[in-house]
């Protein structure tokens, strides 16, 4: 299911220059800006405007960063350039598969997600096809799910909490919610980090989001992460309990 924001940003992406790479001074205007609280500056981008609600695996990140808003707008302006033979539905769905935890994470989360043999619950080869030809397998999402930057930074969900902005806590217990909800399927949801857990868990005790199940302790697979394989290697006894429980739903 597509939403509809993009109609509001196109004409801004259609005027960017793609013959250079893009920069924060391209994309992080007012061209571009949703809203604004303080010293947090929210941007849209286009690759999380696909829902997949279809799908048997949900990645939910805290929020974008810089350099997945730089993928996606590069991805969307190529595709609006070049193949005018696509709809726009076909085009949001590619800019998702280019974009979505692009980089040295989405290289991490595949490892770990081999390792926890989530390929074989789905009867897929591995879990890189995840984000290549079984695409409709999966949902990455994010908490949060247009770029947040504090003081021009990545936002961390760290400073200010989510609970502390008014502008945060409506995406993260308003529109993602709605957003989880309209997975149809029963699906193993993975919250990537200790922030996007605490939100998970908040919602839970207050929300029905009960059809789903819930990978808790799944570290955060940022390089920048230096406990991250010792976190992982810790809780998987739990996860192989999670993710067993998840397959009898199948």
């Amino acid at each position: 299911m597509i939403e509809t924001k993009l109609q509001t940003f196109l004409p801004a992406i259609q005027s960017l220059d793609i013959t250079k790479p893009l920069t924060k001074q391209d994309l992080l205007t007012d061209a571009f800006s949703i809203a604004s609280e303080n010293e947090l500056s929210m941007y849209y981008s286009p690759h999380n405007e696909f829902i997949n609600d279809q799908a048997k695996l949900i990645i939910v990140g805290i929020t974008p960063g810089w350099h997945q808003m730089k993928v996606a707008f590069e991805q969307i302006k190529q595709y609006l350039a070049f193949k005018r033979n696509l709809s726009l539905d076909h085009i949001l769905v590619e800019t998702k598969k280019a974009a979505s935890f692009s980089g040295t994470m989405r290289k991490n989360l595949i490892d770990m997600l081999d390792q926890i043999r989530i390929s074989q619950v789905l009867h897929i080869p591995d879990a890189a096809s995840l984000f290549d030809v079984n695409r409709d397998l999966i949902h990455t999402t994010s908490v949060i799910k247009y770029p947040v930057f504090f003081q021009n930074k990545n936002y961390t969900g760290h400073k200010p909490k989510v609970q502390q902005s008014p502008l945060l806590t409506t995406y993260a217990y308003g529109n993602f919610v709605d957003e989880l909800n309209q997975i149809k399927s029963s699906a193993l949801v993975i919250p990537l980090g200790r922030m996007v857990e605490e939100i998970l868990q908040h919602i839970l005790k207050s929300r029905n989001l009960t059809k789903h199940i819930y990978l808790f302790g799944f570290p955060h697979p940022s390089g920048a992460n230096g406990h991250r394989i010792r976190q992982f290697n810790q809780n998987k006894p739990i996860f192989s309990s999670i993710i067993h429980k998840w397959e009898r739903n199948f």
